[in-house]
């Protein structure tokens, strides 16, 4: 791997998500070795993917390159790899290209998609986790939308231009909101031969109302806000089966589509090596004490969404949010400043900031304490916060910029078949 040798103590962290960046960033003047280990070699602001699947920013504009967070970091290496094995009797690890040995081992792999053991519906539909798989979903969505401008076929035209969402939770409703106006802004005008009325958004959920993490006054807001824009809801119902052509519930509904989008759910993904009373199963999460230690390691750590630490107002664990990530991470990085001194080291509180979602052009709601609204006021909230979390001068800027563009015109400006997507 060609990581220098050290007498300082190695901390080998993987994933660069919220949590483990939060963390690295809080041991920069310290006198250890950090190694990074992620699949890719960016930094995701994952709350952003919807935009670049729907054509309303290009991916550069919420990726940041790791390397480049951490050029003031003095013993910092990073390696682009996949982490398959923990060896915890030897402190080593096992990756895509060797083997490594550490000293605190931080564990940061966030989640990955949760399709509830349904084969059909993991093969056929499009997940959205990673920046690879928006732009698979932008190129599907703008495929689609082409066929369906030359066929002659009308069924054919209706399923290329039918666009089913599976969740209705934050990720669904903005990606149903965003295909909305995409609809309303861009279908009349790059594709006069198609009737707006034939483009038709499906959101479904299992639940009885939209955003079931969030207060039910900004659920009824939103829902109000997605029927305005035209959004089809289906709610109390369960998804069955996917063939790829259609989409099938248990009460027997069918969606001829040739794009289902699946935001239904996320599971840890947790790393084999560490199993037992340390991994909750159902969760897929590592059982965490108060300051992130893995319950039964002395050395291990696990950050953000793939840590289940059990408090009085969390018994099942903290929410798998962008929050909890970035604060678990800066309380773990300041208790290793304080370990490294020989200091008492603070257990995690978490300080809920609030949740927020937006639906569409002047349309967002918020959750923050005991307030609950929506509209515009909240939107420019939601546009705020977003740019304020990205990573990088430039992503901010580029993002604004967009944002600011899109509003006046309407407009979405990263409409691109770059990478044409095939269906295996």
């Amino acid at each position: 791997m060609n990581i220098p040798e050290t007498g300082v103590p190695r901390i080998v962290v993987i994933g660069g998500g919220f949590a483990g960046i939060s963390f690295i960033k809080k041991l920069q003047k310290q006198k250890v070795q950090i190694v990074l280990f992620d699949r890719h070699n960016y930094h995701t602001f994952q709350p952003l993917l919807y935009q670049v699947s729907t054509a309303g920013l290009e991916p550069d504009s919420i990726a940041y390159p790791l390397r480049k967070i951490f050029r003031k970091n003095t013993d910092f290496h990073f390696r682009m790899a996949e982490v398959e094995s923990i060896n915890t009797e030897n402190n080593t690890i096992s990756t895509s290209i060797g083997s490594l040995r550490y000293d605190y081992l931080v564990i940061a792999t966030g989640t990955r998609t949760n399709f509830f053991g349904n084969k059909s519906i993991a093969e056929n539909s499009m997940p959205m986790k990673t920046v690879p798989q928006a732009l698979n979903i932008r190129s599907l969505i703008l495929q689609n939308i082409e066929k369906a401008d030359i066929t002659a076929d009308e069924r054919e035209r209706k399923s290329l231009l039918n666009f089913v969402i599976a969740g209705a939770g934050p990720t669904g409703v903005e990606l149903a909101g965003a295909l909305a106006e995409f609809r309303k802004g861009i279908l009349e005008n790059d594709y006069p031969e198609l009737d707006e009325d034939e483009m038709q958004v499906h959101l479904i959920e299992g639940q009885n109302r939209v955003l079931p993490p969030m207060s039910e006054t900004v659920s009824k807001k939103a829902q109000k806000f997605l029927q305005d824009l035209g959004v089809q809801l289906h709610l109390e119902t369960f998804i069955s089966d996917y063939d790829g052509k259609i989409v099938t519930t248990k009460d027997g509904k069918k969606f001829e589509t040739a794009t289902f989008i699946w935001a239904a759910g996320v599971t840890g993904a947790p790393i084999k090596g560490i199993d037992g009373e340390a991994l909750v199963e159902r969760a897929n999460r590592y059982k965490v004490d108060g300051f992130n230690k893995i319950k039964g390691f002395e050395n291990i750590y696990a950050l953000g969404d793939i840590a289940l630490m059990e408090t009085t107002e969390f018994p099942k664990g903290h929410p798998q949010v962008a929050q909890p990530a970035i604060q678990q991470g800066k309380n773990l990085g300041k208790n290793f400043r304080k370990m490294l001194k020989g200091d008492k080291m603070e257990p995690f509180k978490y300080f809920d900031k609030g949740t927020m979602a937006t639906v569409g052009r002047n349309k967002a709601v918020v959750d923050i304490g005991k307030m609950h609204f929506g509209g515009a006021i909240a939107w420019f909230l939601w546009m705020f916060v977003h740019l304020w979390f990205l990573v990088g001068f430039r992503n901010r800027v580029v993002t604004f910029f967009n944002w600011t563009y899109s509003y006046i015109n309407y407009d979405r400006a990263a409409r691109l078949i770059i990478r044409p997507f095939k269906k295996s």
